[in-house]
């Protein structure tokens, strides 16, 4: 026996790729699995997929599918809009509110990104 009680030379944790692969085993017995649409078919690159770190890939790719858009999208999103709007603006205050408002989600978004990069070992 080791030292935590298990069995002699097998770890007492999971990996998560042990984990993962449980999880797939169960679902593929019970047929969820199969469920799935594109279950069976080969892949098909998304949009952007070679374009993202390989470290999230699999993470965005999980969120695309369940419908949800990562928040670093809506930032994306907002940004895009927000500069549209200070090159619109006439009035010299709106013009510095919404450049302050930028440049604040610029800010933002840079710390997010990088945080990921670190985080993903990108």
């Amino acid at each position: 026996m080791n030292a935590g009680g298990g069995k002699p030379g097998k770890p007492l944790a999971e990996t998560l790729d042990e984990v993962i692969a449980r999880h797939l085993a169960d679902a593929e017995a019970s047929g969820e699995l199969a469920t799935a649409a594109s279950y069976g078919k080969p892949f098909v690159d998304d949009e952007g997929w070679r374009d993202t770190p390989a470290a999230l890939r699999m993470p965005m790719k999980i969120l695309k599918d369940a419908g949800v858009t990562p928040v670093e999208i809506a930032w994306f999103h907002e940004r895009a809009e927000l500069r549209a709007r200070v090159a619109a603006a006439t009035d010299a205050a709106a013009k510095a509110s919404l450049g302050k408002a930028l440049a604040e989600l610029e800010q933002k978004i840079a710390l997010r990104l990088e945080a990921l990069r670190i985080s993903a070992n990108l």
